[in-house]
C-alpha cells in the first residue's frame, strides 16, 4: 500500500496560497526591482546575452537551503520496503511540493510574461493524449502537467493504496514520465521566475526541493541525463556535496558541453 499520498479522487490540483500572505503584488514587484538592480539587469527592452549570469547561480543564493539533512541516504530504498511502494510514495510527495513551490511564484507566470514553456535555450511543448503537439504558454504547460500528474496519482489501477493491490506493469514508466515533467516546472521556476522566489525569500525552500528532487530521480534512473542537461549547472553546485562522484559524472559529464555549444540556438522538446 502506498498510504495516504493521494487527494480525493476526481479533484484538480488547487493551487496553494503563498506561504507570504501579507506580500502583496506590488510590494513583490517592489522586491523584485531591487533584485533587478543588485544583480544588474540590462535596461528593459534589450534580450540578454546568452552568457549572463544566471542569478541562481550566484553562491549568496545556492548556499541558502532550509535543512542540512543528508539526502543522499534520505533517497535510498529502506531494506523491506517494496520499491514501488517507494517510488509511489516519493513521486507523489515530490508532486504536492512543487505544485505548492510553483503557487507561489503562478500569479506572476502569465500567458503573457510567458508566453512559452521555455528554459533557458530549451522551449517546451505539451503532447496530448493522441500524441499532437501542442505549443502553449507556461502556465499553461504547468495545469496541463499538475492536472495529468493529479489524475494518474489518484487512480487507484495505477496508484494502488489499498492492500493486496498490484502496481500495473507500466507503473515504472508512469513515474518516469511524471518526474519529467516535475522536472520542467522546476526548471521553468528557476529559469524565468527566481527573482520572484528570492523576493518571496523562498529561495532556500526552492534549493532544498531542488537538491532532493534531483537525488532522487537519480538513485532510481527515473529521467535520461540529457533532459536534466539544461540545469546540470545548478545540480552540479547544489548536489556536488551529497552525490557521488560517478552521479556527477552521470548528470554533468558531457551535459555542459553539449549546453555550452546550444547557446546560440533555441531547441524545441
Amino acid at each position: 500500500m502506498v498510504g495516504d499520498h493521494c487527494s480525493l479522487p476526481g479533484e484538480r490540483p488547487v493551487l496553494a496560497q503563498s506561504p507570504k500572505p501579507g506580500l502583496s503584488c506590488k510590494m513583490v514587484l517592489q522586491a523584485v526591482g531591487k533584485v533587478l538592480r543588485k544583480s544588474k539587469g540590462k535596461p528593459n527592452g534589450k534580450k540578454p546575452a546568452p552568457e549572463e549570469k544566471k542569478l541562481y547561480l550566484e553562491p549568496e543564493y545556492t548556499k541558502s537551503r532550509i535543512t542540512d539533512f543528508e539526502f543522499k541516504e534520505l533517497v535510498m530504498l529502506p531494506r523491506e520496503i517494496d520499491l514501488n511502494e517507494w517510488l509511489a510514495s516519493n513521486t507523489t510527495t515530490f508532486f504536492h511540493h512543487i505544485n505548492l513551490q510553483y503557487s507561489t511564484i503562478s500569479e506572476f507566470c502569465t500567458g503573457e510574461s510567458c508566453q512559452t514553456m521555455a528554459v533557458c535555450n530549451t522551449q517546451y511543448y505539451w503532447y496530448d493524449e493522441r500524441g499532437k503537439k501542442i505549443k502553449c504558454t507556461a502556465p499553461q504547460y504547468v495545469d496541463f502537467v499538475m492536472s495529468s500528474v493529479q489524475k494518474l496519482v489518484t487512480d487507484e489501477d495505477v496508484f494502488p493504496t489499498k492492500y493486496g493491490k498490484e502496481f500495473p506493469n507500466s507503473f515504472e514508466s508512469l513515474v518516469k514520465k511524471i518526474c519529467k515533467y516535475l522536472f520542467h516546472v522546476l526548471a521553468h521556476i528557476y529559469s524565468s521566475h527566481f527573482k520572484e522566489t528570492l523576493a518571496l525569500e523562498l529561495h532556500g525552500h526552492l534549493n532544498t526541493l531542488y537538491t532532493h528532487f534531483i537525488l532522487f530521480i537519480r538513485e532510481f534512473n527515473l529521467v535520461d541525463p540529457k533532459e536534466t542537461t539544461i540545469m546540470d549547472d545548478l545540480t552540479e553546485v547544489l548536489c556536488s556535496s551529497s552525490s557521488s562522484s560517478g552521479s556527477s559524472s552521470n548528470g554533468s559529464g558531457n551535459g555542459s558541453s553539449n549546453s555550452a555549444g546550444a547557446q546560440n540556438h533555441v531547441k524545441e522538446r
